[in-house]
């Protein structure tokens, strides 16, 4: 396959991409999702797994397949064993080994269309895109919904940040394929929690990328249908880590929100957990004792994803009791 003419074939990179998956308890799916992640018909990839101390038989089907029907892989797979952390950390494992110009994660109990990557660095060595991004199917068992995403390059970055925190675009990291030196060459943290991991990442890498491109095409199958996933716990716990999650990314930037990836997004951010913080009743002003003074401050919006009425709330509590 061509390179772009920006390729530099002394750049310190072993492989074109590194294809990212962590897994805990995906045993009933881990099988399908080998057999796509593992069966690309891209060549230069390097594939790494990291188990996050699963408790099943996850570990035991990867392997199994990896013999049977993919030996032939192994110089470029990589497993990486560690205790439970949780998502955001076994991410960041993987991140640490990695060596391709590119990476790209996915969920183990999701699968992939075999050509994803072909396709995918098809539009990175046409483009040389820091961030090149795709559409996905959601797969609920019994029925089917494509989403299909926004049209955004380099110079409406900063909308496509906004529209990611107020749920207009898509956040998944599943489907966005970044340089790998977005993350090397800048200070990016990692999320405390595993809810909304996916927008506390993507929005430190969409906010340093030069070039993004878009490939409307659908690559990825989001399983909705795996009651153990995070996404199907209860919204008391959802909305409190989400909270947590995202106080801890705004505490990163509040002292330069101006130049930070947030800055369109604070306001909404510190005010919808204001609202979590009175509906769940649980102690984020005790958490983060600036809470406060940064609602206070806050400008309300209709653009937010809390609704403006629960902003007023959220405005009127804050001012009796904090």
């Amino acid at each position: 396959m061509p390179r772009h003419p920006n390729y530099n074939e002394e750049r310190m990179n072993k492989y074109r991409i590194s294809y990212i998956t962590t897994i805990y308890g995906v045993e009933p799916y881990i099988a399908k999702f080998a057999e796509t992640f593992l069966g690309q018909t891209y060549n230069d990839i390097q594939f790494i797994f990291v188990n996050d101390g699963t408790k099943d038989a996850s570990m035991e089907i990867l392997n199994s397949i990896i013999e049977e029907r993919f030996s032939h892989l192994k110089e470029r797979i990589v497993i990486i064993n560690k205790p439970n952390e949780g998502l955001p950390l076994a991410r960041k494992s993987g991140l640490e080994v990695a060596e391709g110009e590119y990476v790209l994660f996915a969920d183990a109990d999701d699968w992939i269309e075999l050509n994803a990557i072909e396709r995918v660095m098809d539009v990175a060595d046409r483009t040389n895109a820091d961030i090149i991004y795709f559409d996905l199917v959601k797969e609920y068992g019994h029925k089917r919904s494509i989403k299909r995403e926004l049209e955004y390059t380099a110079a409406t970055r900063e909308l496509w940040i906004e529209n990611i925190f107020n749920y207009r675009s898509h956040g998944y990291t599943a489907t966005k394929c970044f340089r790998r030196s977005l993350y090397t060459d800048n200070h990016i943290f990692t999320p405390k929690l595993g809810m909304h991991e996916d927008m506390y990442l993507m929005a430190q890498l969409i906010y340093r990328a030069k070039s993004i491109v878009r490939l409307p095409e659908v690559l990825y199958h989001y399983r909705k249908d795996n009651e153990n996933a995070m996404c199907s716990q209860c919204r008391e716990v959802r909305h409190t880590a989400s909270s947590r999650n995202l106080l801890d990314l705004y505490s990163k930037f509040m002292d330069n929100l101006a130049e930070s990836p947030i800055k369109d997004v604070a306001d909404g951010l510190v005010l919808r957990a204001g609202w979590h913080h009175i509906l769940h009743k649980y102690d984020l002003y005790g958490e983060y004792p600036w809470l406060g003074d940064a609602i206070r401050r806050a400008k309300m919006s209709t653009n937010y994803r809390t609704p403006f009425a629960f902003q007023l709330i959220v405005k009127c509590y804050n001012a009796l009791f904090h």
